[in-house]
């Protein structure tokens, strides 16, 4: 893929604060949404994926409803961030980011846990980095030199734009998806991993605590 996306900085300079309740501002339709900014060689299925949120407007009831799943994510995920203020925050990137990208936000919390137990400061052996496990190329084709894969903000960000777009490449077939954002296409055992992650521990119907360490 050529390199076709550069990321808005405005939305991650939007750091501080209660997140979820600053949405209203952020996406009004008189601001464009905090997005990526397509040039012309930009692929069509990631055009397509990425390009259709910007015009999406957030209703009362979607802000509430946000902050009726951020009060239940957030002692889910105490083990792993004990600090309440430092939960809040990421909960309410990850939700931000997921609905910019179209991704359900629990799907990215099971992600996150597989990939790096909530850790900013991961490295695989591969080199992915960050909570999402981002490889270093990817700062070429969809980002900026200076871009710090283990800035939650700009993490969160690449991992939901790059997850929407194989799942676009993929027609919506989460497995397919999944197994390509791994790297490990045609093999199941890491969507079967992300998903028993969702059904465990994300789900809203799940009372199941959240384990300290990532399923591997």
């Amino acid at each position: 893929m050529a390199a076709c996306l550069f990321f808005a900085n405005t939305a991650l300079a939007q750091g501080d604060g209660d997140f979820i309740a600053a949405l209203p501002d952020s996406l009004s339709p008189d601001q464009p949404a905090p997005f990526v900014r397509a040039l012309p060689e930009t692929p069509a299925s990631l055009r397509g994926t990425l390009d259709s949120i910007r015009s999406s407007r957030v209703a009362p009831a979607e802000i509430w409803a946000a902050r009726q799943w951020l009060n239940d994510m957030e002692p889910r995920l105490a083990r792993y961030l004990p600090e309440p203020a430092r939960r809040r925050e990421l909960l309410g990137r990850i939700h931000h980011e997921a609905r910019l990208a179209g991704l359900a936000p629990e799907l990215v919390l099971a992600v996150i846990q597989v990939e790096s137990a909530f850790k900013a400061e991961a490295v695989s052996s591969a080199g992915a980095v960050g909570l999402m496990q981002i490889m270093p190329f990817w700062i070429r084709e969809l980002g900026l030199p200076a871009d710090d894969l283990k800035d939650p903000r700009r993490n969160l960000r690449y991992g939901c734009t790059i997850l929407a777009h194989y799942l676009a490449v993929e027609s919506g077939d989460l497995t397919r998806a999944l197994a390509r954002y791994n790297g490990s296409l045609g093999k199941t055992w890491y969507p079967e991993r992300v998903m028993r992650a969702l059904a465990r521990h994300w789900s809203p119907a799940s009372s199941v605590p959240v384990r300290t360490t990532a399923e591997r």
